[in-house]
């Protein structure tokens, strides 16, 4: 190390602080062993140095109060603020428990960068419930392994004025309230109810009355002898014996037979056997012969749907015939 590299390192820590008795001595020796140029020049370049080192690492911390002079549960703000450079790690104050204080409240803290540095400030609402002459203490802030104190502030908590000269006041019996009667409430209400009852009744009327659905005209009744033969005509038209379907072609001519003599002669035919409908047509007046026919046709009938008898096609058109033939027989001869 030559002299102006332990000039500099010995100004350095003389500047610092770091410096002993000896250390001051061999610091002005070798000052004093330099020309005026390189004392001008070295000094120049230390105070520099030593200068941003100590501006860029710099820590600044802050505590105020807004008042210091409160009543008994009174809260005080008490903001703390403290200037890190960057990316400096830090611990906050500890301002979560103070003697013969309470923390009522602690805001986020709040950042707001600079230039070189970031400056951080918490606002922690406190009160105290002891009179008496307090002091909020010194809170630390923990940086590079220090520790950074803000000042203690004194604070004075007292109680509300007292005056003895003033009367005693004890503490009253519960007063009862009169609720005032409120007049006219039934004739409001009578009122109210009546206007709602008419306003329905009115739009109940104003509501537009449906249109009349217009009756769909019912088709004329048929008399028995037009039903009778429009029904065998139809049955002719669907050529069933031709199908292999004699059995459901008899069973239609019979019934068409039965419900003809129900409605012309009122007489009950559904539920009466073949032999049991040759009887009450015996009592028609038909004339023997056609009578004769037509009781064959029926009992041929019952003898195709319970005997499986399958009549050849001549008689089943006679069959046809018999049937419209005493329809139009018994339709005559009872007007």
């Amino acid at each position: 190390m030559n002299g102006s590299q332990e000039l500099a390192y010995r100004s350095r820590n003389y500047l610092t602080g770091k410096r002993s008795a000896l250390a001051q001595v061999r610091f002005f020796t070798l000052y004093a062993g330099m020309t005026r140029y390189r004392r001008w020049l070295t000094v120049i370049f230390l105070l520099f140095g030593c200068m941003q080192s100590t501006v860029s690492q710099s820590i600044y911390i802050k505590a105020t109060i807004d008042r210091d002079n409160i009543l008994i549960g009174e809260p005080i703000r008490l903001q703390l603020e403290a200037s890190v450079p960057l990316n400096t790690p830090f611990v906050w104050f500890p301002a979560d428990s103070m003697p013969h204080f309470e923390v009522i409240e602690a805001s986020k803290i709040d950042t707001a960068p600079k230039a070189d540095h970031i400056v951080y400030r918490q606002v922690v609402t406190i009160t105290s419930f002891d009179s008496g002459s307090w002091v909020v203490p010194a809170l630390p802030l923990e940086a590079n392994d220090k520790f950074y104190l803000t000042d203690s502030l004194p604070v004075t908590v007292s109680f509300s004025d007292f005056n003895p000269s003033q009367d005693y006041h004890d503490i009253k019996d519960i007063v009862e309230v009169t609720i005032a009667e409120r007049k006219y409430i039934n004739w409001i209400i009578g009122i109210i109810t009546l206007l709602a009852v008419l306003t329905i009744v009115y739009l109940l009327r104003r509501k537009k009355k449906k249109p009349p659905v217009p009756a769909v005209p019912e088709p004329p009744v048929r008399s028995p002898i037009d039903e009778a033969l429009q029904q065998l005509e139809e049955l002719q038209a669907q050529r069933l014996p031709e199908r292999g379907e004699a059995k459901l072609y008899y069973t239609r001519l019979t019934d068409i037979l039965r419900s003809f003599i129900f409605r012309r002669m009122n007489v009950t035919t559904a539920q009466k056997t073949s032999e049991e409908l040759i009887l009450q047509l015996k009592q028609m007046d038909l004339p023997p012969d056609q009578f004769t026919r037509l009781a064959q046709t029926l009992r041929m009938s019952d003898a195709v749907k319970f005997a499986k008898y399958v009549p050849p096609a001549i008689e089943n058109n006679e069959s046809f015939d018999h049937v419209k033939t005493s329809i139009e027989l018994i339709n005559n001869i009872h007007p």
